[in-house]
């Protein structure tokens, strides 16, 4: 059987899975945690002064991770804007991942895997499709980062074990990397039918079996995760990479920094670098023309070893997240309770998020293949998903569940909302598509699913 085939039937089978209160989207839907409304034309180190409130200040209490952060600027100076991300989301005792499940509608965020089957679907198409491009290989593993509470690897696996007379011959795992002990349990209950004891030999902290039976592994890091034809999925994950932060003075370049304020001193401030940084003469370029920068070393280093595997072994990558393609400034935001919320208040009591740079993400994928980025909108009309859209729509059995449908459809779809808020960028093996003696790469949008129409026959 043929994707198209397969791909199709896929489309046109399946009952919707439900979410919320049963019948699919909330009625009313929560916020988006990326919600990309600009904030006023000043500067970020005026920032605080935009979202300072008499209800900020009563939530400026000082929790243990601005106890912790204080302590570590009167020892060792002001610090950068990309250890105080590291320190505020991942640090192992007080991190914000590290001690809270904040996607859904009682968190501080919704995903789209949260809100329709429909998305996690087609994005499992576009892996099939793939594995078919590459030759059918006997063995893949299926790596995602950052992987939520499961939603989305719950859907893919759905799907390859609907496409199983296609798949059966092939070895299949799942390897989650993921930091956060309270995610990785709600990812084992949502996938698995109960954990295993792990092997001696593997590097994973957790593993057990998904409920359709293939392998699964859990690891804190993605060095961790053993190399060979791996599709990775990175589903909001590169936005919450520490970035640094640099402005552009009269006397160059000045990377922002952290500071406590002389005046409140259980209050952090932003400060310009009194001098030139190495970060700043390491990541801003002689041709910059922009007057703010956002820099993410740790997306960078990422993105080589995604390239560097998919290159060598071959599979893909395929990134998904707010950005932009090296045009915008400052995008440093945080966000509780689905509202914007100040970075420097409460800090480990609230998410923290940058655009992602697709231009510096692209320059970092050296040795393979890029395309895009395209908008969420595109990419999933070109996957199929107002035909997948038509068979939920005359399976649902009532008026309320066809309703939730659409909404959850308009919220992926429109360009105000996610579907021109969100980005996908892959990058495959560079003999993907096939010799160029004439020095001319093929045209992508000819030969991948989802960055050209996916036709079904």
């Amino acid at each position: 059987m043929g994707l198209a085939r397969a791909g199709g039937a896929l489309l046109r089978a399946a009952r919707p899975r439900l979410h919320g209160n049963g019948v699919g989207l909330p009625c009313v839907a929560p916020p988006l945690r990326r919600d990309p409304q600009r904030l006023p034309s000043c500067s970020t180190a005026l920032r605080c002064q935009y979202f300072s409130s008499e209800k900020a200040a009563e939530n400026n209490s000082m929790t243990p991770m601005l106890k912790h952060l204080v302590m570590k600027i009167k020892s060792t100076g002001p610090i950068t804007v990309a250890e105080y991300m590291r320190e505020v989301l991942t640090n192992p005792v007080k991190g914000y991942y590290i001690q809270h499940d904040m996607l859904g509608e009682s968190g501080d965020f919704i995903t789209s895997p949260e809100i329709s089957q429909i998305f996690g679907e087609l994005i499992g198409i576009w892996f099939v499709s793939e594995w078919i491009a590459n030759g059918k290989p006997n063995k893949f593993q299926l790596v995602e980062l950052g992987p939520g509470r499961g939603s989305l690897t719950s859907d893919i696996i759905r799907v390859f074990n609907q496409l199983n007379s296609l798949l059966h011959k092939c070895d299949i795992s799942v390897h989650l990397v993921e930091i956060s002990p309270k995610l990785s349990e709600i990812q084992a209950s949502v996938l698995t039918e109960g954990k295993i004891k792990l092997q001696e030999s593997c590097l994973a902290y957790m593993q057990g079996l998904t409920k359709t039976g293939l392998p699964i592994f859990w690891y804190r890091d993605l060095n961790d995760v053993p190399g060979g034809f791996n599709f990775y999925l990175a589903h909001e994950f590169f936005d919450t990479l520490p970035i640094h932060k640099f402005q552009k003075t009269e006397k160059g370049w000045r990377e922002l920094l952290v500071d406590i304020d002389p005046e409140a001193p259980d209050k952090l401030r932003f400060v310009l670098a009194p001098s030139a940084t190495p970060a700043a003469e390491a990541f801003i370029h002689d041709k910059e023309s922009r007057d703010h920068v956002e820099v993410s070393p740790d997306a960078g280093v990422t993105v080589q070893k995604l390239a560097h595997n998919t290159e060598k072994n071959g599979g893909a990558a395929l990134i998904i997240d707010y950005g932009h393609d090296g045009t915008k400034t400052d995008t440093f935001r945080g966000f509780r309770g689905h509202k914007l919320h100040d970075v420097l208040i409460s800090p480990g009591m609230a998410d923290l998020t940058a655009d992602v740079d697709f231009s510096y993400l692209r320059r970092m994928a050296q040795g393979v293949a890029a395309l895009g980025p395209i908008k969420q909108q595109d990419f999933l009309r070109n996957m199929g998903i107002d035909i997948r859209l038509q068979v939920l729509l005359q399976n649902a059995k009532d008026a309320n569940n066809r309703k939730q449908l659409l909404r959850s459809y308009e919220m992926l779809m429109d360009l105000d909302k996610m579907g021109g808020r969100f980005n996908f960028f892959a990058m495959l093996p560079s003999n993907r598509f096939g010799s160029s003696d004439q020095g001319r790469k093929p045209s992508a949008s000819a030969s991948v699913a989802g960055f050209g129409e996916l036709v079904w026959k």
